[in-house]
């Protein structure tokens, strides 16, 4: 699906960051960043323009490329990694920060990953989230129609609780994020904090 998602000339989701992404990465200290489910890049190459170390991990072998092309495009470098994240490791005591931009994973797949990301995190490091709340269904701006893979703030403390959040909510706001986001939704973002 996500190769085909990507198989456009134009990037499916913007060259742009996300907006709450754009918003808070200072917030995440400068050093190695991991990004899950990058596809193209967009969100990987604004990190790295503001000097973090980012590694992009994607299951879309066409949208790491397009990646590529962006960081070229821009001028900077930034490691790419072709990987299911059901299996990926994350390794131990390893990123600064992680991120995860709308990344729509069954319930069963994130809570592991979500198992292993707390162990993943450096000490004082930032896990950095936007995704789809249940809400988001039947709006026809994103996010598909299965609410196993969107979350809530309940979700979230749950699946997280090694984690101290510093912003947690669920609201309503305008996405604009290429053709596929595009409109009035229903999200939770989220700044975790792993304490030191």
């Amino acid at each position: 699906m996500w190769d085909e998602r990507y198989s456009s000339i134009e990037y499916a989701y913007g060259k742009t960051p996300n907006d709450f992404l754009a918003a808070h990465f200072g917030r995440i200290p400068k050093g190695n960043v991991l990004s899950l489910a990058e596809g193209e890049g967009r969100n990987a190459v604004f990190l790295a323009k503001h000097g973090y170390s980012v590694t992009a991990v994607d299951s879309s072998v066409v949208g790491l490329k397009k990646a590529e092309l962006l960081a070229k495009e821009h001028g900077v470098s930034i490691k790419l990694v072709h990987a299911d994240l059901s299996d990926f490791d994350l390794g131990f005591d390893a990123w600064k920060g992680i991120i995860s931009i709308f990344v729509p994973l069954p319930s069963a797949v994130r809570k592991d990953l979500y198992r292993r990301l707390q162990g993943a995190l450096k000490s004082g490091g930032v896990f950095l989230l936007e995704a789809f709340t249940p809400d988001q269904i039947g709006r026809g701006t994103g996010g598909g129609t299965n609410p196993d893979t969107m979350q809530t703030e309940r979700s979230l403390r749950a699946e997280l609780p090694s984690l101290k959040f510093e912003h947690l909510a669920e609201l309503e706001r305008n996405v604009i994020e290429g053709g596929f986001h595009t409109g009035q939704s229903a999200v939770v973002q989220a700044i975790a904090r792993k304490e030191a």
